[in-house]
């Protein structure tokens, strides 16, 4: 059985998808921040591939063709930031002043941290694109001579993490823009911290699609400049 499953092109695709469904099965019915619909995926692909005992890399030589599908989704989120074009304008200048808000807290704390554990140049410079998309966060971690394979899995769980705490931490600060919801979810949890945007709101979700392109250029940019300080 499992090297039927192992020798299936579609293999890592239906796992993906299925472990997603029951994800979202348990967000709507639970109504859990916890059970956040990729977090959900995550474990239960993990899990079903201990049980099975069918290796990663078999998992992954179907499961990567969902990842052609990252880079046209992206370009996607440009639908709703053009129908918002208006407000972006009104708003140009706190928007970037937030953005560059975001993209310095980033770094900043990453080298703080790095100072306080003792990081080396290595780890250091794997964590500083922990905020970006990954396609965008790949190329810098490796530009900078950190571990790449590393650096996507922060960035992953940034993402995640940002996406389950987005609400929350909206309410706990009393933040109601939807403009500055918006900028802040996707400066610091890139597209996964954007598909919660866009639960909260057209508004946000706009906002938060721009937020990933321009914040991923000053990254790239501020991330250059912050890997020489230590």
């Amino acid at each position: 059985m499992r090297e039927i499953l192992c020798e299936s092109t579609f293999f890592g695709v239906a796992v993906s998808i299925l472990a997603y469904e029951a994800g979202i099965f348990l967000k709507k019915k639970l109504k859990l921040a916890i059970f956040n619909p990729l977090l959900v995926a995550v474990a239960a692909v993990i899990v079903f591939l201990l049980l099975t005992g069918v290796d990663y890399d078999s998992y992954a030589a179907g499961a990567d063709k969902l990842s052609y599908l990252l880079t046209p989704a992206t370009v996607c989120l440009a639908i709703p930031l053009y129908e918002q074009i208006s407000l972006l304008k009104h708003h140009a200048k706190a928007i970037l002043a937030g953005l560059v808000s975001g993209v310095l807290t980033s770094l900043i704390s990453i080298l703080g941290m790095a100072v306080v554990f003792g990081l080396s140049h290595e780890e250091y410079v794997t964590l500083l694109p922990k905020s970006i998309t990954t396609a965008i966060g790949m190329g810098v971690s490796e530009e900078l001579g950190g571990i790449v394979t590393i650096t996507v899995a922060v960035i992953i769980v940034t993402g995640i993490l940002g996406n389950v705490i987005a609400d929350p931490v909206c309410r706990l600060f009393k933040i109601q823009e939807p403009v500055a919801k918006g900028v802040a979810i996707g400066s610091a949890s890139h597209a996964i911290g954007t598909a919660k945007a866009m639960e909260m709101g057209e508004i946000e979700g706009a906002m938060s699609s721009l937020s990933i392109a321009v914040a991923g250029l000053l990254t790239v940019v501020g991330a250059s400049v912050f890997a020489g300080f230590l």
